[in-house]
């Protein structure tokens, strides 16, 4: 889903809300999430899951065009745990039925 179809999925939802002020408590949602994980914050929705930050370590890695060593410097990457119930709603799925990518 990109994030106009989840903007419009959201106006359709409350309709009393004009699409401007449903894009801007969409904005707020994120900047507020993204806020929280760069000051190293969990942040937790209940039944949909936890955004966390986890601390890789530094490490050599391999340019994959010319095979040359390089070194990877230590970085933060955010890391998404998904909830129980949005785990058990996404394998409700019809057994040998995929996703669609």
């Amino acid at each position: 889903m990109l994030r106009s179809e989840l903007l419009t999925h959201l106006h359709a939802q409350f309709p009393t809300l004009t699409l401007r002020a449903t894009e801007a408590m969409l904005d707020v949602l994120f900047a507020e999430i993204s806020a929280a994980l760069e000051r190293g914050e969990r942040v937790e929705l209940r039944g949909f899951g936890a955004f966390s930050v986890r601390q890789r370590k530094a490490r050599t890695g391999r340019n994959p065009r010319t095979g040359e060593i390089v070194s990877v410097d230590q970085k933060c990457v955010p890391f998404f745990k998904p909830g129980k119930d949005l785990r058990e709603r996404v394998n409700r799925a019809a057994p040998g039925e995929e996703h669609a990518r």
